[in-house]
C-alpha cells in the first residue's frame, strides 16, 4: 500500500492540457474536420427548411383566416360551435351518463324522505292539535280575544277578528293629536 501512495506522490502535476480533456465528453467520438463540415452543412440545410415550412404555414394560415372571414364565421361563432360540440361530447360520455344517473337517483331519494318528512310532521300536527293542552290553549286565545272584542267595540259588538283589529286602529287613530301647523305661533 506504501509503494502506491509513493508512486501517487512521485507523479507530476496535472498540466494544463491534462485539464482540458478531462472535460470532454468521451461518449461523443471526435470528428474529422470533413465530417463537422457535413454535419454543418445539414445543420443549416434543416434550418433553412424549417425557416420555409414556417413561412408556408404562416401563409396558409393567413389564407385560412380569409376564407373564414369571406364564410361569415367568426371567432365568437367559432368558440360557440367548440362548445357546443365539447357540451355533446361529455353527454355522450359514460361518466356524465353514471353522474346524471346517480344525480337523478338521489334527487328521487331526497324527494321521498322530504315527503315522508312532510307527512309525519303534518301528522305530529294534527295530534296535537286534538291534544288536551292544545284544545285548552285555544280556548284561552279565544276568550282572549272575545275579551278584547267586549273592550273595543263594548258589549253586544260581534264581528270577526278583522273588525275588532280595524276598530282598534280607528280607535287608536283618534286618540293621536294631529299637528296642525298653522296653529303654532312664529318664533321671532
Amino acid at each position: 500500500m506504501e509503494t502506491k501512495q509513493q508512486d501517487f506522490l512521485d507523479s507530476e502535476p496535472l498540466r494544463e492540457e491534462d485539464e482540458h480533456t478531462s472535460d470532454v465528453n468521451l461518449s461523443n467520438p471526435i470528428l474529422t474536420d470533413e465530417e463537422r463540415e457535413e454535419i454543418q452543412q445539414e445543420l443549416t440545410k434543416l434550418e433553412d427548411e424549417i425557416s420555409t415550412l414556417k413561412q408556408v404555414l404562416a401563409s396558409k394560415e393567413k389564407r385560412h383566416t380569409e376564407i373564414k372571414h369571406k364564410l361569415g364565421v367568426t371567432p365568437l361563432g367559432e368558440l360557440r360551435n367548440n362548445l357546443s360540440r365539447g357540451w355533446q361530447d361529455m353527454q355522450s360520455s359514460v361518466a356524465y351518463k353514471r353522474t346524471s344517473e346517480s344525480l337523478s337517483s338521489a334527487g328521487q331519494k331526497t324527494t321521498a324522505a322530504f315527503s315522508t318528512l312532510g307527512n309525519a310532521i303534518n301528522r305530529k300536527f294534527g295530534d296535537m292539535r286534538n291534544s288536551p293542552s292544545f284544545r285548552s290553549f285555544e280556548e284561552k286565545v279565544e276568550n282572549t280575544v272575545t275579551s278584547i272584542k267586549t273592550k273595543v267595540g263594548g258589549p253586544g259588538t260581534g264581528g270577526s277578528f278583522e273588525d275588532v283589529l280595524s276598530s282598534t286602529a280607528k280607535a287608536s287613530a283618534q286618540d293621536t293629536p294631529t299637528n296642525n301647523l298653522t296653529d303654532t305661533p312664529e318664533r321671532p
